[in-house]
């Protein structure tokens, strides 16, 4: 029997429901621009995702995928344009899942879920450790997971904090097959609750409904 849980399962088990989130939320970019100290990194940038949608942000490597996400997430400023989110203040209504994944290596499984539930207020969602996969490895310390473990764990947060919001950066990094079915479960949980997300990949996404390119002259949803 396989360890990931679909879609519905993970929605069950966590008390997700279809009426979670305001259906009338939408995240909208309009002519935003990114600058690296001088150097122009994209602008221009329009696109809008509604509740219930996915987009995929692709492109090579320098071309601003990372630094669009830390904008969304306003922990960049904007160079030019506007980022318009009608659902709250970032750092209520938006869980960014960046390339660090600021776990404590001294501490076990089961400790790091539990830090992370009493930093929000929430209470530690039951069988937690079960659906990401870590059933066996609460007394394990976070420094002797692998590199796939450590970023099932990182996945913690966005169940146990209910957000509208996902922004994304290589969510398939490091990551098994089952690992890859999980995050898309979890993906696809969030969508069918109202949930969005921004998702930078180098690779596709099956939870994604659109995509923009960045380096090129594209605008998504407008």
């Amino acid at each position: 029997m396989s360890d990931v849980l679909s879609d519905a399962e993970i929605g069950a088990r966590h008390g997700l429901s279809a009426a979670a989130y305001d259906g009338a939320r939408e995240l909208r970019v309009e002519e935003l621009a990114c600058t690296r100290g001088a150097a122009l990194i994209f602008d221009n940038l329009s696109f809008t995702v509604k509740a219930g949608e996915a987009l995929l942000v692709g492109g090579a490597n320098g071309s601003g995928k990372s630094s669009l996400l830390r904008q969304l997430a306003g922990l960049l400023p904007v160079a030019a344009g506007r980022i318009e989110m009608a659902f709250g203040a970032p750092d209520q209504t938006v869980h960014y899942l960046g390339h660090a994944d600021g776990l404590k290596n001294a501490l076990t499984v089961g400790e790091t879920l539990a830090f992370e539930a009493a930093l929000v207020g929430c209470a530690l969602p039951a069988q937690i450790s079960a659906t990401l996969g870590l059933g066996a490895r609460d007394w394990q310390f976070v420094g002797d997971l692998s590199a796939g473990q450590r970023r099932r764990l990182t996945l913690a947060r966005l169940i146990i904090d209910p957000r509208p919001l996902w922004l994304l950066d290589e969510p398939m990094t490091a990551l098994d097959t089952q690992a890859r079915a999980l995050v898309d479960a979890l993906a696809q949980a969030h969508l069918a609750q109202g949930g969005m997300i921004v998702a930078a990949s180098h690779e596709g996404l099956a939870f994604a409904q659109s995509e923009i390119r960045l380096g090129q002259a594209m605008e998504a949803g407008a």
